[in-house]
């Protein structure tokens, strides 16, 4: 059988003191911060999700104002259409009968004149008739 001699007992204390220096002088630290950047690196995901969760509640929100808002200005341009039509159709309203009472007036008052032109022509051509057979006459007779 093998005898250990204390030269392997000095390289096993001196393994196990090296074992414990880079145990708790290197990889401690390291994996410490390798937990640290996983624990910050997650965090940040979760960071990126809620305000990719808010942006998109943000756009959705403001794609409902502003189709609210399209909606209302469509709203109001169509009742100011509305309003403007019926303005127009109470103006045109208003302007034919101011014509149609105006035509009616113009047609009387020519009809009128019409009728005392004939009448002025009738009193004009039997005075003149009875000029013209007076002289005629008168003539005649002389």
């Amino acid at each position: 059988m093998l005898t250990p001699d204390i030269t392997t007992l000095w390289v096993v204390g001196f393994l196990l003191l090296c074992t414990y220096l880079l145990n708790s002088l290197v990889f401690k630290p390291i994996l410490r911060v390798i937990d640290e950047r996983t624990t910050a690196v997650r965090g940040a995901k979760e960071l990126a999700e809620s305000a990719s969760l808010k942006a998109t509640a943000a756009a959705a929100e403001y794609d409902h104002k502003l189709n609210a808002a399209r909606a209302e200005v469509y709203r109001q341009m169509d009742d100011m259409r509305k309003s403007a039509l019926d303005k127009r159709a109470e103006l045109l309203a208003a302007t034919r009968a101011t014509v149609e009472q105006e035509l009616t007036t113009a047609t009387a008052r020519v009809q009128q004149e019409s009728t005392d032109a004939r009448q002025a022509l009738d009193r004009d051509a039997s005075d003149l008739a009875g000029a013209i057979v007076s002289r005629v006459l008168g003539r005649a007779s002389s």
